[in-house]
């Protein structure tokens, strides 16, 4: 187990659940909302990072006994790394559009959507599937 500090949590088994079920609300919520095509590309690609997050969450409170507690990103995909290295360039790709998601003035392409999307959806599986 990777040691206590405070850039990770300790996790139990009801902060894992409420970490599944607020990825769970991202993700529905994006997907609802681009079925209904009334949001903007900007919003559904914030949803699908928050929804990532959250799985990464999950997944590194199942195998790690912990998640990140840090302001930076970067902590949470070394963490998740440690959990499943396989997932981490997923996370990686969602927080890589979060800034420009949340922050920018400029729209993101259909690609963007799809892209964050995607990544989102390999995190949502790995994490349902724990």
């Amino acid at each position: 187990m990777t040691p206590k500090n405070q850039r990770t949590k300790s996790c139990s088994a009801t902060e894992r659940a409420g970490r599944l079920q607020q990825a769970e609300g991202f993700w529905s919520d994006a997907e609802d909302l681009q079925e209904l095509g009334e949001a903007s590309p900007n919003s559904l690609v914030t949803l699908y990072v928050h929804a990532g997050i959250a799985a990464a969450d999950v997944v590194c409170c199942a195998k790690l006994g912990e998640y990140s507690n840090s302001a930076n990103h970067s902590d949470a995909i070394a963490l998740l790394e440690k959990a499943d290295s396989s997932l981490a360039p997923s996370l990686a790709r969602l927080v890589g559009m979060k800034t420009a998601a949340g922050y920018s003035v400029s729209s993101m392409s259909a690609q963007r959507v799809s892209t964050a999307r995607s990544a989102a959806e390999k995190l949502m599986v790995a994490a349902r599937a724990l």
